[in-house]
Order: C-alpha cells, then structure tokens, then sequence
C-alpha cells in the first residue's frame, strides 16, 4: 500500500526491519554498556532524552572532533543533529578548549561576576541589538525568566506560544493542541492546572492572533522567527512579523523571539539577518559551543524596570524571581566569550551557509530525479525535507505530511552509513567545521535510500 507520501508502507518497514538489525549487530559495546546502565539509571541512560528520541539502542560516545564523532563500537559518524543544534560551532574547537581549560585553572564559579561577563553582554547587545542581558543554565531557563519578566510588566499571567512550538522544558511551553484543539499537557508530571496559563494559536494566522491577543490577557508571545523544531521548519509569510509586532504593541502584549535554533543563520540570529524588533531575545545551547549557557536579552526599558532596589541596611525589595546560584558563572562566561569572538565570526556563517545550499541541492536533486512528491527546504545552513510537494506554513500542515516510520527509516539508513541525522521533527543542519566530504556524505546516502524506495 502507497501512503500518500508515494512510498509503499511495506518496503519502508521492511527496510527499517534490517537497518535496525544491521545496526544492533554491529554495535556490542554500546549494547553492552547499556544493559549494564540498566542497574544504576532509569532505562540505562543519565537522561530520558538519550533513550526517548531514538528507537534503536543509544550510541554511547567515545569521543568527537570537527563536525563528527566516534562510537564505542568504533564507528564515526558526520554529524548533522549536532546534539539538537547544541554543537554547531562543532567538537573540541581549540578556541573554546583553551579558554575553558584556562578558566578552570583560575577558578570556574565565585558567584561573583568576571570581567568576560561584560565583554559577553557588548557582543550580545551589538548582534541582536537589544542593550540589556540576563544569564541562565540553559535556553529554557532563559524563557522562563523572560516570562516571568513579562507577567510582572504587564500584570497579566498567559503566554501565547504558536502550534509546533518548542522553547524548552518549563510548565507553560509543555502544552499542546490535542485532535480537538483543545489545550493538554505534552506529558506527565505536569500540574492539573498547566494548560490554563498558556494560549496556542497556528503560525502565519494573523487574524487568529488579533482574537487572541484582542483578550487583553496575554502577557508576552514567545516565537521563534522561523519556526524550526516540531514539525519541521516553517517559514513566516511576508508580513507576518510586522503584522506580530504591531499587534502586540497596539494590545499592550510583549514580544519575545527564541533564537536558541534560529541563532545558526548567521550573527544575532533571524533578528538582526531579518531587522525584527522583539521586546526580549533569548539564546542557548551553541552561543557558548555547548557549555551550559542561557542568555535572554532585552530594552532599557524593561532593565531599568528590573534595577534593584536596596534597603538602607541593603535589603532587597520589590526583586523579580530571577537567578541560580551557577547562572552567569566564571566557566560558562570564557566559554561564550571565545566562542562569539573566534568560533562563530562572519567567515564561519558564510561558510556553513555555502555548505546548506549544497546539502539541499542534493537532496533536491535525488528527489527531483526519483519523482518523489516531496519538498526540500532550505534557510541558511539548515535543509530537510517535507512528504509533500509543497513547504508547510503552520503544524496542521506539518502534522498531516509526516510519515514516522519513514523518517525513522531514513534515521538508521543514515547512521549505517556514517551519517548522523536530525531528530525526528527537526532537519539537518550544517555545522562550523564540517566540509563538503560530509555533506556529500549525507547526499550520497539519502540518495542510495531514495532509489531503494522508488526502484
């Protein structure tokens, strides 16, 4: 039976049936690792995520270097998850070796500002043109205390997020539209109540956010600027941002732009590259080359609003609940210092960029050669794919194209091949010090897949 993707849904499984086969068989240390972690963590890995978006055994690592990494079994693999887009600047780059190695030499957290804080902040402020930054652990961190930020500015408690959303692991961004489109908790563990401080409308629906935001209950939207995690990547139609921002100043709501993803398409992310002009900006994962780091940036307005007011014996008052006893430490501050400064420079998004139009030209071409109804999309170092001819503009689109067990297929496929693709949801994306050996890599494997299914 062909599903409408024009793939037979039998020969997907039975392709899938021996990759994953071969794929076991080959790897008996990571197997055996595994079985033994059984013992002392919960389904044998440190966190649910290792065991939870992937259905083959998890890969334990032995090391990594430039774009690509080895396994315990021995094999390298060209990395295009990059560890959901937490490595782009890519393994052990020597900028970032150094200056953590000379950081923890001198002491790694003082819960006392260095001076690589300021030199952080500047780099920040000049990139995404927002003056005033804040540090976290991590992205999600990050947009919690922007929310929070938000709730006390506007007295007002609902964030309105936009359907096939990701920000992180907090409360308010772990709901979702069920089948009815009625608010539920993606999981469980989550308050009853969760549901009732967020708002879910479909991206690129001006008129749905109007009705929404006309409420006068909203206190801040958290987006993305181009959608790029769930259901694929999404793109924001033409004058859709502007009709965003003026709708959220003209109802007194704030605006908040997630670049945690979209910060890989080049200096300050999809703001600067697009001229947008949010009320907050936040960031993790690779601004600091992996090390744990969350940013969230934001006007003058708001930062004087946020001054501390002290006591006569010097008392705090009115404090907003922001901080954590490890957020802003000595580590994390060197790490994002020469990363900004000597890892992601203009060279090296011009570079990635290159690579990007490559990666999607091959795969356009495979699909274009073997008839496929498929789209390819492409935005700067990022490609991917879509079941359907056409690229999709919000998550009902999305959902309706994927086809799981395909792309569980082309997950295995790939990394029999020396090829480590995206999780499911996401696309891949070029890192920093890949080369065209493993783009080329990837294409020539996709394209091996695509006849497989269509001879």
């Amino acid at each position: 039976m062909r599903t409408p993707n024009a793939v037979d849904d039998a020969l997907v499984k039975e392709i899938k049936d021996a990759e994953d086969e071969r794929f076991h068989e080959a790897r008996p240390r990571s197997a055996e690792l595994w079985t033994r972690a059984w013992e002392s963590m919960p389904n044998g890995v440190p966190m649910a995520w290792h065991r939870g978006s992937y259905h083959h055994l998890p890969l334990w690592i032995e090391s990594g270097k430039g774009a690509r990494f080895t396994d315990v079994d021995g094999f390298t693999y060209s990395d295009f998850n990059i560890a959901d887009m937490s490595m782009f600047c890519g393994y052990a780059p020597e900028p970032i070796v150094r200056a953590v190695s000379e950081r923890m030499a001198l002491g790694n957290q003082f819960l006392l500002p260095t001076e690589d804080a300021i030199f952080v902040s500047e780099e920040l402020a000049r990139r995404y043109g927002l003056p005033k930054w804040q540090y976290t652990l991590s992205a999600s961190q990050a947009n919690t205390e922007v929310i929070r930020v938000a709730r006390v500015m506007t007295a007002r408690d609902k964030v309105l997020f936009f359907d096939g959303k990701y920000h992180g692991h907090f409360e308010e961004a772990l709901v979702e539209l069920d089948a009815n489109g009625q608010l539920v908790p993606e999981e469980h563990g989550l308050p009853a109540d969760v549901t009732e401080h967020t708002v879910i409308v479909p991206f690129n629906d001006l008129e749905a956010l109007e009705g929404t935001l006309g409420r006068g209950d909203i206190a801040v939207v958290m987006t993305e600027p181009a959608m790029t995690n769930n259901v694929g990547l999404m793109l924001p139609d033409e004058g859709f941002h502007a009709g965003l921002r003026e709708l959220t100043r003209a109802t007194g709501t704030l605006l908040a732009h997630d670049e945690t993803h979209t910060q890989v398409f080049g200096p300050g992310g999809l703001t600067a590259q697009w001229g947008l002009s949010p009320d907050f900006v936040s960031a993790g994962k690779s601004i600091a080359g992996g090390v744990p780091f969350g940013a969230w940036g934001t006007t003058d307005e708001i930062a004087m609003f946020l001054t501390q007011m002290k006591g006569p014996d010097g008392e705090r008052t009115d404090a907003v609940a922001l901080g954590g006893t490890l957020f802003g430490n000595a580590l994390s501050m060197a790490a994002a210092r020469a990363t900004m400064l000597e890892v992601l420079t203009p060279e090296a998004y011009e570079h990635t960029q290159r690579l990007g139009t490559r990666l999607a030209n091959g795969l356009r071409t495979s699909v274009e050669r073997t008839g496929l109804p498929w789209s390819i999309h492409h935005l700067g170092p990022r490609s991917g794919y879509t079941f359907r001819p056409e690229p999709i503009r919000n998550a009902a689109e999305g959902h309706a194209a994927a086809n799981e067990l395909l792309t569980r297929l082309i997950r295995i496929w790939l990394a029999n091949r020396g090829v480590w693709e995206a999780i499911v949801g996401a696309g891949p994306v070029v890192p920093v010090p890949a080369t065209e050996e493993d783009v080329d890599a990837y294409v020539e494997a996709w394209d091996a897949l695509l006849v497989r299914l269509t001879s």
